[in-house]
């Protein structure tokens, strides 16, 4: 076994994203970052990393079988079949991701990626799992049409690598280039909520699709960035779930199959409006507005850069990890980040959330010592302090002060 060099995937992110946040600042544009936003972004970001770790080979051991048994041609590789399959290659994102925003169960697992209210390098995180798994059936056309799955691999690295570059409001326009590729000024536009952006821009790394099938707009005005409708919620499984719970609303008030059909594959722009007003009035009650203190910020910064840890350490040493251990940790990390979503939110049950953590913590330790007592104890010491109303004080007194 050998380590997972991928892992370095995790401090890179973080070094182009300090000097995008340097040269911010530089300019003066401090304000593209906001800490709500911002950790709401990474939150995303480390999830999807962390389910990938758990589908990305079933992909890849996909695309040989497909590739072995139904390819229509057998590509050889040469030079020129490099140009082709970049092009193809970004001719299937292309469609992917317009029918992402054209079909409402499609949208439901992209629109967690248009939700932010800021545009910079933690933006390009926001990708769910759900969205990663859609893209990837996508991306069996390729081995399907005869394209070896290793260049296939790596080209959507490069595809991948590419796209993260154009999540950003520091780059300005950038001459002829933007006759050719997709920049951070067409990405912009792509990202923005004003009515003459949305819906346009869908290429990834060549602006001539989008001219091609007439969805391209230059910026022009300002880009607000965000949804039409804010969800108004840093919390992590609103933002994964809500539009989905919204589909399942309309389809409960839909009348016939054709109907309730409808919901599910049609425009976003048909789905009722209003049936997320309803329920945010149910999931989302009205949030203490307290004034985040530094010591707030440093709890929530803490959890954050021990998930980080966590997920760098989980990646780099994944092939010495048995299958128990790797599920101990994952959860452990998706806990961590529905609590980081619950303080953004100032939810009240966060206190058991933190308890849950501290059980699953122990329970890991408990599994690697092989001492069933140690867990024992934990649990105790969680059923004793965690009725106690002294105990519950403290901790809000602590992180909300």
């Amino acid at each position: 076994m050998e380590l997972n060099y991928v892992a370095f995937v995790v401090p890179a992110f973080f070094l182009f994203l300090g000097l995008e946040y340097l040269a911010a600042r530089r300019q003066k544009k401090g304000h593209y970052f906001t800490f709500d936003s911002s950790i709401a972004n990474i939150s995303v970001g480390i999830a999807e990393r962390l389910m990938s770790l758990f589908i990305s080979a079933s992909f890849y051991a996909a695309f040989y079988w497909i590739y072995n048994h139904f390819a229509l041609f057998h590509i050889p590789n040469h030079w020129t079949i490099w140009v082709v399959l970049i092009l193809a290659t970004d001719l299937v994102w292309y469609w992917y991701h317009r029918l992402g925003h054209e079909i409402n169960f499609m949208w439901g697992a992209h629109i967690v990626h248009h939700q932010s209210e800021e545009f910079n390098y933690t933006v390009a995180a926001r990708i769910t799992i759900l969205q990663a798994f859609l893209r990837n059936l996508f991306w069996c056309i390729l081995p399907l049409f005869g394209f070896h799955p290793s260049l296939v691999i790596t080209m959507l690295v490069i595809h991948g690598a590419y796209s993260f570059f154009t999540h950003t409001r520091i780059i300005g326009h950038l001459g002829w280039l933007e006759n050719i590729f997709i920049t951070p000024s067409h990405h912009r536009v792509h990202h923005a909520s004003n009515e003459k952006y949305i819906n346009k821009n869908y290429g990834d790394l060549f602006v001539f699709w989008d001219k091609l099938f007439n969805t391209f707009q230059k910026e022009e005005e300002e880009p607000v960035y965000g949804l039409t409708h804010p969800i108004k919620s840093n919390s992590f499984m609103w933002q994964h779930f809500h539009y989905f719970m919204e589909m399942l609303e309309g389809m409960r008030r839909a009348d016939g199959w054709r109907a309730k059909l409808k919901i599910v594959f049609g425009k976003p722009e048909d789905l009722d409006q209003n049936i997320r007003k309803d329920l945010e009035v149910i999931f989302l009650p009205h949030k203490r507005q307290l004034k985040p203190t530094f010591r707030f910020k440093a709890y929530l910064t803490t959890q954050i850069a021990l998930c980080l840890t966590t997920l760098f350490a989980l990646i780099l040493f994944i092939n010495y990890l048995n299958l128990t251990e790797k599920w101990f940790i994952a959860l452990l990390i998706v806990i961590t980040l529905i609590n980081c979503g619950a303080l953004l939110e100032k939810r009240s049950w966060i206190f058991h959330l933190e308890y849950t953590r501290l059980l699953l913590m122990t329970g890991l330790i408990s599994y690697e010592w092989d001492s069933p007592e140690l867990f024992v104890l934990s649990l105790i010491f969680v059923l004793l302090s965690s009725s106690s109303l002294n105990v519950q004080k403290w901790y809000f007194r602590f992180v909300y002060h």
